[in-house]
C-alpha cells in the first residue's frame, strides 16, 4: 500500500519553544516531541555542512520505529559547486554518516538556487551519479577525501534510495525537463511558494515530493481550511496513482500508476509556528490523525523573527 507522509521542515526553531513545543520542554527532547505529532521530517542542517554520523544516530534513536526523515542535500553541490565536479562532494554526504538513519532514511532533497537556469547536460549528469540504493550509496562514500573527519557507511539491508529536486528558476518551466526527470526516475518537488518562484505538479518519479511553504506570505502564513482540504485532495489522488484534476501541468500527465504512489508533504510556513499545526491538520483531513487544537497566537514579525530568529526574512534556505 502507498504511504502518506506529511510533516516538517526542520524543528529547531526559538518561536516554537513555549507555543508548539510545552514550556520548559528541555531542547534536546524537541525532536522526540515532534516526530509524535507528524510522520515525517526534513533535515535542513544537512544543507548548510556535513553532519557527523554520531547526529545521524541519535536523530534515530529519538523518533518511532516508524517514523522517516529525508535529508536535504548539501548547498555546496547544489549553490556553490552547482552540480559542477559532484562527484567527491556526493561521496563526503553519504560518507558523513547519512546511512545510519538506516530504515527512517526517506528521499534526498535537492534544492537549486533561483539563479540556476535548466541545464540538461547538466543534470544528466549529476543525477547519473546519484545512488539509488544503499549499497551504490556506500560504494559511492568509500570515494571520499579528507573533508570528512568522521564516517561512516555502512548500508545494511539493500534498500532503494529516492531523489527529489526543487527547481527556482522559471526555465525550468518545458516539457523537456520533465521528461528528463521521468527518465532519471527523480521527483519534481511541488513548491507552494506564493508565486515567488515557478510552481509545477507534474508527476515524474514513483513518489510524490511536496513542499509547502506558505498561502500568502512566504514562509509566514498558515494554510486556511479550505486551502487544506484542497490539498488532502490532490494527495489522496496522488497516492491512489492518478493524476488529480485542476493540477498545474508542464507536460503531457504521468500515466495512472494501479499500485499508487507514495507522498511526502512538508509544512515550510515555520516563521509563526503555524507549520506543525498545519502539518497534523492536513493528515486530519487525510484521515490519518486527529485534528490540531488552534494555532497559538503570535506577536508580530519584528518583535518574533527579527528577535529570535535574526535571518529571516533572508534565509539562505526554506
Amino acid at each position: 500500500m502507498p504511504e502518506i507522509r506529511i510533516g516538517i521542515s526542520g524543528w529547531t526553531y526559538a518561536p516554537w519553544r513555549g507555543t508548539f513545543f510545552p514550556e520548559r520542554l528541555a531542547h534536546r527532547k524537541e525532536l522526540a516531541y515532534a516526530a509524535r505529532k507528524v510522520s515525517s521530517i526534513e533535515i535542513n542542517g544537512t544543507f548548510y555542512s556535513l553532519q557527523t554520523p554520531s547526529s545521524y544516530a541519535k536523530w534515530a534513536s529519538e523518533t518511532p520505529d516508524d517514523f522517516l526523515f529525508s535529508v536535504k542535500g548539501p548547498r555546496f553541490i547544489t549553490h556553490i559547486r552547482r552540480l559542477k565536479d559532484a562527484a567527491v562532494p556526493l561521496a563526503n554526504f553519504f560518507a558523513s554518516g547519512v546511512l545510519r538513519l538506516g530504515s527512517k532514511l526517506g528521499p534526498i532533497l535537492w534544492q537549486l538556487p533561483p539563479s540556476f537556469r535548466y541545464d540538461a547536460a547538466k543534470l544528466d549528469a549529476f543525477f547519473a551519479l546519484l545512488p539509488r540504493d544503499t549499497q551504490a550509496a556506500e560504494k559511492l562514500a568509500a570515494q571520499h577525501n579528507e573533508k570528512v573527519k568522521q564516517t561512516w557507511f555502512e548500508p545494511g539491508p539493500k534498500r532503494p534510495l529516492r531523489h527529489a529536486i526543487e527547481i527556482r528558476h522559471d526555465s525550468f518551466k518545458v516539457p523537456a525537463f520533465v521528461a528528463q526527470l521521468r527518465r532519471h526516475r527523480v521527483a519534481l518537488v511541488v513548491a507552494d511558494t506564493v508565486g515567488k518562484w515557478p510552481f509545477m505538479e507534474d508527476v515524474t518519479a514513483d513518489f510524490i515530493y511536496v513542499r509547502l511553504h506558505g498561502d500568502a506570505e512566504l514562509y509566514v502564513s498558515g494554510y486556511t481550511e479550505a486551502a487544506l482540504k484542497e490539498w488532502a485532495r490532490k494527495v489522496a489522488g496522488w497516492s491512489k496513482g492518478k493524476n488529480p484534476p485542476r493540477t498545474k501541468l508542464t507536460a503531457p500527465a504521468a500515466k495512472p500508476r494501479a499500485r499508487g504512489r507514495d507522498v511526502y508533504v512538508y509544512f515550510d510556513n515555520d516563521v509563526k509556528t503555524r507549520a506543525p499545526y498545519d502539518a497534523i491538520n492536513l493528515a486530519h483531513f487525510l484521515k490519518l490523525g486527529p485534528k490540531a487544537p488552534p494555532a497559538p497566537a503570535i506577536e508580530s514579525i519584528s518583535e518574533v523573527a527579527r528577535t529570535r530568529w535574526p535571518s529571516y526574512p533572508t534565509r539562505a534556505a526554506g
